[in-house]
Order: structure tokens, then sequence, then C-alpha cells
């Protein structure tokens, strides 16, 4: 399955794009970076600059059609930048509404919460963003994972990078079911 990674030009938390990553491409699954400019993007640890990854495809040039299911890493940075791209957030809110499952990490859902999608959906994040999740009309829990199969999709979230390992776990399995 091609699966999309959302991210921003700058900004993404590097553990939490390569290690979903990783994950997808051990289990089968063709990832695909996509970010809203073509070369390369700047991920950082934390704070700090790390290393860069080559763009494989930009938002504005490809569809949600193109893809079975979407990743959006975190950082804080990443998604805040995202949610301020019309086409960057029109390309969340295609796979809401194709049913393709989406999984989000850490900031991530603030990019959900932009795109109108988390309305009556179970999620977790960072807990700074608990608050915009229930503003945008969500329930926020402080899980390691959540996974939310009602609505439109299944979502998958995390709050953070000591989660990933059980991200990545549970990611795969709800891809594997919707692929299956």
């Amino acid at each position: 399955m091609r699966i999309a990674f959302l991210v921003a030009p700058e900004g993404v938390e590097q553990v939490e794009l390569t290690e979903p990553w990783k994950a997808a491409k051990d289990a089968g699954h063709e990832p695909v970076l996509v970010s809203t400019k073509s070369g390369e993007i700047q991920a950082f640890n934390h704070l700090d600059k790390a290393d860069t990854f080559p763009v494989d495809e930009v938002v504005g040039d490809t569809s949600a059609d193109s893809f079975g299911a979407l990743v959006l890493p975190g950082g804080v940075a990443n998604p805040d930048f995202l949610r301020m791209d019309d086409k960057a957030v029109g390309f969340v809110r295609d796979f809401f509404r194709q049913g393709r499952p989406v999984a989000a990490i850490c900031h991530a859902p603030w990019t959900l919460v932009e795109a109108d999608v988390v309305r009556d959906r179970v999620l977790t994040s960072w807990p700074s963003l608990q608050t915009d999740i229930r503003n945008a009309g969500g329930t926020w829990v402080d899980e390691q994972v959540k996974i939310c199969e009602g609505g439109p999709n299944t979502l998958v979230t995390s709050r953070k990078p000591d989660d990933l390992k059980a991200f990545c776990e549970a990611f795969l399995d709800v891809f594997a079911r919707q692929a299956g």
C-alpha cells in the first residue's frame, strides 16, 4: 500500500517521521514523503536541526486518491505550518471523505482540527492540544494509542515519541485490515 507521510518543509520531529516510515517499509508498504514544497524537508530533534529528507511528491500535485493511508508525524512547528496551508488541509480532509485510514502522533492532530475532522471522534495527542481538540468537537483521552473507528474512517492517534512502538503497531494493524 502507498502511504502518504505529510510534513511541512521544516519542523517535523525526526523520530516521529523515521520510526513510522521504517515500520511501514518493513511491513511491505511504500512510504511516500509528501510536503508543501519540492526539494528537501528539514527535520528536528525537538528544537535542534537534525537530518534533511527528499520530498517525493508535492501536496498540490498529488491527491489522496493515489494513497491507501495517511501518516501525520508531529513536531510543534510541522503541524502548525501545515494547518496554515489550504492544500495540505484539503489533502488531509480528503482522506476522511474517502474513508481512508489516518494516523497522527504528538502535535499532528492540530492539522486534523484545522481540517474539521475531529468532531465526534475520540483521540489522543500531546497534552497541550486537548483544549483545541475539545473545542473542535472531539473527545481527548490521555492514552498511549487511541484507535477511533467511528466516523467515516479509522483514526489512530498517539501522544509522543515514547509511544512510537505502540503507535506503529496500531497503525500497521489498522492499515492491514483496511487493505485486506
